[in-house]
């Protein structure tokens, strides 16, 4: 069994001690450090090296966005997910430009917490539907021409290739693709890539951005 090194940050302390103690109760994950804010995160960053950080976005000293960006740009290796509520938007969308892998609610049940930091643990970025399309409002021009020449790329995917691209426009894991599609998840995996390679996109968070707001899931 491969255990996640998990860090948490978060300024609010009542909030992140219930969350450390829920996901450590996780046969899987280890929550290998704490901090309340930006700053702390980096130095934690540095000296932890963990597999997954969650990420809260407003802090004082140092906000989420700036200890995203600063992080990623040191550790490219490090799979951040940002800890949101409905209100924060243009905040997420920048931490999504700043590499961090996704974001979900701090609502979120447990179980399924601990499922996302999984997924978000190999390599899979992970959007809570329930505020995705929130984030399509921050995407500027630019990012309109980009799926403009995405959309033009898209006619050459084959129908089964589609069909995975409306799966993870849904947030569905490799594991569930496969199930649904009657198909192993190393083919599920060899798809996901050839699409990321098709899209010009770096993972399945700006893949699932995309979809959801060029095709019907």
């Amino acid at each position: 069994m491969t255990m996640i090194r998990l860090l948490i940050i978060d300024d609010q302390v009542i909030f992140r001690a219930g969350l450390a103690a829920l996901i450590s109760l996780e046969e899987d994950i280890e929550v290998v450090g704490e901090g309340g804010n930006g700053e702390e995160a980096i130095a934690l960053a540095e000296k932890l090296q963990p597999d997954v950080i969650l990420m809260d976005i407003r802090m004082p000293v140092c906000d989420g966005v700036k200890a995203t960006k600063e992080i990623h740009k040191r550790y490219p290796w490090i799979r951040i997910m940002v800890l949101t509520t409905f209100d924060e938007d243009e905040y997420i969308w920048q931490s999504l430009q700043y590499g961090a892998l996704g974001y979900i609610l701090k609502s979120t049940p447990s179980q399924q917490l601990a499922a996302s930091i999984r997924s978000l643990g190999q390599g899979f970025g992970q959007l809570d539907p329930a505020i995705a399309s929130k984030i399509f409002a921050q995407i500027d021009s630019k990012k309109a021409v980009s799926s403009a020449q995405a959309l033009e790329v898209l006619k050459y995917l084959n129908p089964r290739e589609r069909e995975i691209l409306r799966c993870i426009g849904q947030g569905k894991t490799n594991r569930e693709i496969a199930l649904e599609l009657y198909i192993t998840e190393g083919t599920v995996k060899n798809y996901v890539t050839n699409i990321l390679n098709s899209l010009n996109m770096r993972d399945r968070t700006q893949v699932a951005l995309w979809v959801s707001q060029n095709m019907e899931t």
